[in-house]
């Protein structure tokens, strides 16, 4: 029997973020979308989560991510929830909002309907900001296959959560 109830590439991603956070002394937030909540559920999966994890938030509508978040409307209407420019306000937001060192955002088309011709099913994006950093924000469009089967939605998500979990490694 599992000690864990994620499957263990998850599990074992996130016990090296909680492992290799905490050993860097550094302090992560999450700002999630499409994922609702996942990659901070895989963190706090790990004993000893406490000490690296600040706090997740999961912010699903556009109203959400403008309220919680301070997403700006202009952002939302000018380039989409699932855009770069989005999820790195959604990142820098979860930053101003936190105690944390690093913040990662999610936002993406998980399906199976809501895709486009710009943004199909299965299109994800990604931010990373760090406290106190200069330069360019850190973002990331992917696109996952798999989002027509039976099973689309969940490999979309799942996905998703391993690639966040990835940058929020030192």
């Amino acid at each position: 029997m599992s000690n864990s109830i994620l499957p263990a590439d998850i599990a074992e991603l996130a016990a090296r973020v909680v492992a290799e956070n905490r050993e860097a002394g550094r302090m992560v937030a999450t700002a999630e979308s499409c994922t609702g909540g996942l990659v901070a559920g895989a963190i706090t999966e790990i004993a000893g989560s406490s000490a690296v994890l600040d706090r997740g938030f999961v912010t699903y509508s556009n109203e959400a991510k403008m309220e919680s978040l301070g997403v700006s409307q202009d952002i939302i209407e000018t380039f989409g929830a699932v855009s770069i420019a989005c999820v790195w306000a959604m990142a820098t937001g979860a930053l101003e909002r936190s105690k944390a060192d690093v913040a990662v955002a999610i936002s993406g088309v998980a399906g199976p309907g809501g895709g486009t011709q710009l943004k199909p099913v299965g299109t994800v994006v990604f931010a990373r900001a760090f406290r106190n950093q200069d330069g360019e924000p850190e973002g990331e469009l992917k696109h996952f296959d798999g989002g027509d089967g039976p099973d689309g939605r969940a490999r979309i998500r799942h996905q998703a959560t391993i690639c966040a979990l990835e940058l929020l490694l030192p």
